[in-house]
């Protein structure tokens, strides 16, 4: 037989759904973005929605001030979610959806629109993330309180095993959790405590058919992260559905072994992408699929990638279109797919694999201990768990015990030719946010207001009685409610809740260099008083790890610190430096809006007779950004490539200096009768 006839009959498995996860500015332009990668061999949608959208907010809302299609697309309304899936079929499509607190409304919108294109609801396949608890955790997009928050994912759960049965109603989300800095073992046992606390929420449920729980225990599947640690990533995966097969039978009794099947989708790591030679991301980003996809028993069922150029800023399609070629190849060039597990029989794995599951075993006990994933979450215990280990793992960056190559390890290369000329990375546009206020504006004046009102009262009755959210929201969505208007009418209901941040002071860190402690403490004798710095978050970003190691090596330097966590005004912000006496004040961004929410700062600080008080910002920043903001006076600028706390520590130090060296030369030519005297500039501002 030729060798072309016996490949040929070689029985191949079914490759794993193709994704990136995309949207941006507008729904026609994300549309646009679907349909060609799509075109381009994409087999499923994963749709990144802005924070507003994440958050229950109108585009013309205060708080979505410079937020408006920045880290996905604004979805404020059903036309809105009509425009983002025009001539894609949703009856053939398996779209999964990264939300959360709004998942209840943006499912209905989408449910809505497939209803218009004739879809059946009861063949729509796709997920919506759903995780709430990890949001306390990681990602901050949660607005109402644990309890409302978990019994909005229970009704999504029980709606969609009846209605949509096809549908994964939630993603337990381990992937932000390694972002924020989590081990192994607290990945894996923080999202199983969550799912617990899920499952246990559903079955606890007075109306709940216990009959239908195999069926929904087969429906909760779980989104993943994958890092550089390429064999403990495949130990972790086949933990993961080992422990997930225990946890079914032991815990819940389901005996039919294909409810038990662990199902996960996964985005490689987006913490370990760098700044320095981004070109390196290529390699980094390959060898993390390959830990997700080349062991046959824990492979992922979806896999989306990020971008070489991530940590530079959004990424173009042609970036996008590079990662799923690498999926595309590894998929059908290669003879993955045509073999078993290939790992099996294998003692290093084995060993490995039984060692986390017996270290998960006993940190889900510790968190059954304290109650379960729901009260160690409101106690700060996971939270502050989390900032620990991240704060161990920047210390073994910069201490060079945990090598970076081209971070703290070989440097020096080549200039990257992928990095230059115009366009090298994709911005949102500012008008984005104006034409969304406009587009908003007539879609309220072109809809029944009597429909609408009684829609929203029917949501509330709902949110109230304790009834489904689902069926009022669906009717909502038709009735042509907002994003915004839904969030407000369930923060009446429900309130709000602002997390623990794990900045505490019993939170243990790796602590600092001697010569960063000296140089605060010669400055405090300069200041006459310990010197303050107030660490805030404006706007709707949620992604506070920099912000918290920031807020951690400052202690421990001698900075006297005021973090209170996400989600801050700029109005917010400058009550709190005037309160504390601010000596600096610095500023966390990773949404890209940093522009807008930086000069509504500084404005803020002149109304309030502060502008002496230096500002300096940390985020995902572009060269020509950066050159705004100090345009504006901001007084140093960190990205990612400044990894050395210490160094920042130091920088920091030699701000409030500087600022101090012109309050005095100020005041020296004001009381000389210096005629006209120029103002000195603060500086050269620097990138410490």
């Amino acid at each position: 037989m030729s060798a072309q006839g016996s490949v040929a009959e070689i029985k191949r498995d079914k490759p794993w759904i193709i994704r990136t996860y995309a949207g941006h500015s507008t729904a026609t332009e994300s549309n646009k973005l679907y349909r060609g990668n799509l075109a381009k061999g994409q087999t499923g949608l994963s749709v990144a929605f802005d924070l507003p959208t994440q958050t229950g907010y109108d585009p013309d809302h205060e708080l979505a001030r410079g937020e408006v299609g920045k880290v996905g697309v604004s979805i404020a309304h059903l036309g809105d979610m009509r425009t983002l899936f025009d001539q894609i079929p949703l009856a053939q499509m398996n779209t999964s959806m990264t939300i959360n607190a709004t998942a209840p409304w943006l499912l209905s919108l989408y449910l809505a629109v497939a209803e218009e294109q004739g879809a059946p609801i009861s063949a729509l396949q796709g997920t919506t993330q759903n995780d709430i608890i990890k949001e306390y955790l990681s990602r901050g997009t949660y607005v109402f309180p644990p309890a409302p928050s978990l019994r909005l994912t229970k009704d999504v759960i029980l709606f969609t095993t009846k209605n949509v049965p096809k549908w994964n109603p939630m993603n337990v989300c381990s992937y932000h959790l390694q972002e924020a800095g989590a081990t192994p073992v607290q990945e894996l046992s923080y999202a199983l405590a969550i799912a617990i606390a899920v499952l246990d929420t559903v079955r606890n449920d007075p109306d709940f058919d216990e009959a239908s729980f195999p069926d929904v225990f087969s429906r909760i599947s779980f989104f993943v992260n994958a890092g550089m640690r390429f064999i403990t990533e495949i130990c972790k995966m086949r933990a993961f559905a080992e422990l997930w097969d225990e946890i079914a039978q032991e815990r819940y009794g389901i005996t039919d072994a294909k409810k038990r099947i662990f199902r996960y989708g996964v985005q490689v790591n987006s913490l370990g992408l760098t700044e320095q030679q981004p070109e390196n991301n290529v390699h980094r980003i390959l060898i993390e699929m390959l830990a997700v996809t080349l062991s046959k028993r824990a492979r992922a069922r979806a896999v989306q990638l990020p971008a070489w150029n991530e940590a530079l800023g959004l990424p173009r399609p042609w970036d996008q279109q590079w990662s799923m070629r690498m999926q595309q190849i590894l998929a059908f060039e290669t003879d993955l797919l045509e073999y078993d597990d290939i790992f099996d029989g294998s003692t290093v794995i084995e060993s490995r694999v039984e060692a986390l599951k017996e270290q998960t075993r006993a940190e889900l006990k510790r968190i059954a201990e304290l109650g379960g994933a729901v009260s160690a979450v409101e106690a700060g215990e996971l939270k502050r768990a989390l900032v620990e280990s991240n704060a161990k793992r920047i210390s073994a960056i910069e201490k060079g015990e945990q090598i970076v190559v081209g971070v703290n390890k070989w440097q020096q290369g080549e200039p990257s030719p992928l990095t230059s000329g115009d366009g090298a990375i994709f911005t949102v546009s500012e008008t984005v946010e104006m034409e969304a206020e406009a587009r908003i504006r007539e879609w309220r004046a072109k809809r029944d207001d009597r429909a609408v009102g009684q829609a929203l009262a029917d949501l509330e009755q709902a949110a109230r009685s304790g009834a489904n959210i689902m069926p009022p929201s669906i009717a909502a969505a038709k009735a042509g409610v907002t994003t915004g208007e839904w969030g407000q009418r369930l923060r009446e209901v429900f309130g709000e809740y602002r997390a623990p941040t794990g900045v505490t002071l019993q939170t243990v860190t790796s602590g600092a260099a001697e010569e960063a402690r000296l140089l605060i403490a010669d400055l405090g004798e300069r200041l006459g008083e310990t010197p303050k710095l107030v660490v805030g978050k404006p706007g709707l970003d949620g992604h506070s790890n920099g912000a918290e190691q920031i807020a951690l090596r400052a202690r421990d330097v001698g900075f006297d610190v005021t973090y209170d966590g996400i989600r801050q005004t700029p109005t917010e912000i400058v009550a709190k430096a005037k309160e504390r006496g601010a000596h600096v004040i610095g500023l966390s961004v990773l949404s890209g809006s940093h522009v807008p929410l930086v000069r509504e700062v500084k404005a803020k600080l002149r109304e309030a007779g502060l502008d002496h008080v230096p500002v300096v910002v940390g985020g995902i920043i572009s060269t020509e950004d950066e050159l705004v903001l100090k345009n504006m006076g901001v007084t140093a600028v960190y990205t990612p490539k400044d990894y050395e706390l210490d160094k920042i520590m130091v920088g920091l130090a030699k701000v409030v200096e500087r600022a101090l060296d012109k309050r005095a030369a100020d005041k020296a030519d004001a009381e000389a009768g210096v005629p006209g005297a120029p103002r000195r500039n603060e500086g050269a501002a620097q990138v410490f």
